[in-house]
């Protein structure tokens, strides 16, 4: 949505489409930002390019990087932002409640249009809203029947997902919070990465060398690059790199 678009350019590449967190909350579609903004990253790339090459300069892994600042721009400047700008209330509105959200986001949609002169904030990050288990009623789940629901390690082989064995992990635990990864994520919010995570990438068991204790696993080559981790693990505990060699789901349908 409007208010969650980052910076859209740097070295040697831009965000578009979905990366870029181009996605209409009220009508959940984003499809047309995604071809708009592929648009507009080569509208603004073709020009740069031609002029480097113009100039006499090779292309090569050696060249520096450009930044194609002008494409950020280009964005903001299109249909593409105005149309998010108009229901960038819409989702911040239910932290009112699920009435008051129903209510403003009729007024904002189908009165005002987006023109109402007040922007509502979520002023908290997702992470912030994992509750202690303490507070949580534990959900007990039917068993997948093979037929309409699957395991997850079935559903992980239709993503055709691939990453080396040799490769470094590309899910990093951030130094100054290995304590949340050791002990706070399972004693204090009973180990949501291993509840929300899609491919089993996190595993809590038993730590040999402690009696009693549970160790955290990570098995990154699972990973199908949901990035819920990066945002949803307590305290962002987790860092989401980019993998080694272009690794990751392959899905054979899109």
């Amino acid at each position: 949505g409007y208010q969650s678009v980052p910076q859209l350019s740097f070295p040697g590449g831009v965000l578009s489409g979905c990366s870029a967190g181009f996605v209409n909350v009220a009508k959940v579609k984003g499809t047309h930002y995604a071809m708009k903004s592929g648009l507009l990253a080569a509208e603004q790339m073709f020009p740069a390019l031609k002029q480097q090459i113009d100039a006499g300069v090779a292309i090569t892994d050696d060249t520096a990087m450009l930044n194609i600042a002008a494409y950020d721009g280009a964005v903001r400047d299109s249909w593409i932002m105005q149309e998010l700008y108009a229901v960038r209330n819409v989702k911040p509105a239910f932290n009112y409640g699920h009435m008051t959200g129903l209510a403003h986001s009729a007024l904002t949609t189908v009165v005002s249009g987006g023109k109402e002169p007040w922007t509502l904030r979520n002023g908290y990050t997702c992470a912030e809203k994992t509750k202690p288990k303490a507070e949580c009623t534990p959900i007990e789940y039917e068993k997948p029947d093979g037929v309409l629901t699957f395991d997850i390690l079935t559903n992980v082989q239709r993503t055709n997902t691939y990453h080396s064995d040799a490769e470094p992990s590309h899910l990093k635990i951030k130094p100054e919070l290995q304590q949340v990864a050791d002990s706070e994520s399972f004693e204090v919010f009973g180990a949501p990465e291993s509840r929300f995570c899609p491919a089993k990438v996190y595993e809590f068991v038993e730590d040999p060398e402690a009696a009693g204790k549970m160790k955290l696993v990570i098995n990154a080559q699972n990973c199908i690059h949901c990035k819920t981790c990066s945002i949803k693990t307590p305290k962002e505990y987790i860092e989401w790199c980019v993998p080694q060699g272009g690794g990751g789901p392959k899905y054979a349908g899109m």
